[in-house]
């Protein structure tokens, strides 16, 4: 089954309907990772709410942010927080938010610090 992944100003916003195989989160992983890179995005949002199931999630983020890309996971469920708790899975140093608006504003934010970041005058050295 083919996820949707759409483009929202600066972003890119993958919502996972169903449980997917193996090839589908594969494909699902080279298919965001590349357009990522054609469209030089700021942020990736994948959604889970229809889904049951959260693999290659971390996969997913930790590459686009090789890509130069910041990802948030919206929409996870309070069963499948309870569960991946229970099971001790974690997303360890992927952001998660409540759901799609939460996460436009979270990526909106990080991409504005990023900018000021980026933009912010370099102090000199001090070395001449």
């Amino acid at each position: 089954m083919e996820v949707p992944i759409l483009r929202q100003g600066q972003f890119l916003i993958a919502s996972i309907q169903s449980a997917l195989t193996d090839a589908d989160l594969s494909h699902l992983r080279e298919a965001l990772i590349a357009q990522v890179g054609r469209s030089r995005c700021r942020g990736v949002i994948v959604d889970v709410t229809a889904l049951d199931v959260m693999r290659t999630l971390r996969d997913i983020a930790h590459m686009a942010r090789l890509r130069g890309a910041e990802t948030v996971i919206v929409g996870i469920q309070p069963d499948v927080a309870f569960a991946m708790v229970q099971l001790g899975l974690t997303l360890k140093g992927v952001a998660t938010v409540l759901d799609l608006e939460e996460g436009l504003a979270f990526l909106n934010r990080r991409t504005e610090e990023r900018t000021a970041f980026e933009t912010k005058p370099k102090k000199p050295s001090g070395r001449g």
